[in-house]
């Protein structure tokens, strides 16, 4: 399965590789092994960009207690900040770098209303530059429920992205786990938690989006 973001990009990779391998079919037949190497780089060209934009389904079992996460990719950072955007004040952050070998679709990390959501243009550092949270392309989304509260989500852009995907409008009411949107081709999620929050992660974890639980709430 393929989400609906990459739909006219695989189509386009998809003629263009075709041609590719028509023309060299004629034009270089005559030397083949300069065909074979180009239709070679064709064919795994052809196989990132279907890679990239697959949407594996997940099964979310939801839980009003858990946070889960929003991405697939490796936990690059853990530390309480001051996010000076929207809540202006210390909060917990964790962000989640993903290569472009990981899936990218972007999920709903709880249940609750969309109180705020806000796009910011920007520059195209990589993800893990300590600046790309302020400088680059950016999506600033914040979820509310009864459980935790307030939580900023931010998707960020890498060198390559040059495209954030937010579905998320102010006023929604969305679901755990489901589709938030898509960055393509490479990127960072962070997200900001309030103090207190209890994390099950460490840094260096690979977490998986839309399954695995981040933080969890106490029962009280």
């Amino acid at each position: 399965m393929f989400h609906k973001e990459g739909y006219l990009i695989i189509m386009t990779s998809f003629v263009l590789s075709a041609g590719i391998v028509i023309f060299t079919e004629y034009i270089v037949d005559n030397f083949p092994i300069i065909k074979f190497l180009i239709q070679l780089f064709v064919l795994m060209m052809l196989i990132l960009v279907l890679q990239f934009f697959r949407n594996p389904k997940r099964i979310t079992q939801k839980n009003k207690n858990n946070l889960i996460a929003p991405v697939d990719g490796k936990i690059v950072i853990i530390k309480e900040v001051f996010e000076k955007e929207y809540f202006k004040d210390n909060r917990i952050q964790v962000s989640i770098f993903m290569s472009p070998l990981n899936v990218h679709v972007t999920r709903y990390t709880m249940s609750g209303r969309v109180q705020f959501s806000k796009y910011h243009p920007g520059k195209y550092l990589v993800a893990w530059h300590p600046k790309s949270s302020e400088l680059n392309e950016r999506t600033s989304i914040v979820l509310k429920n009864d459980q935790f509260g307030e939580i900023l989500y931010r998707q960020i852009a890498g060198a390559v992205a040059r495209r954030i995907i937010n579905y998320a409008k102010k006023g929604m009411e969305v679901e755990q786990g489901s589709d938030a949107g898509f960055i393509k081709f490479g990127s960072r999620v962070d997200l900001f938690l309030p103090l207190g929050t209890t994390l099950d992660i460490a840094i260096n974890d690979i977490v998986k989006g839309g399954i695995q639980t981040i933080a969890h709430k106490p029962l009280s």
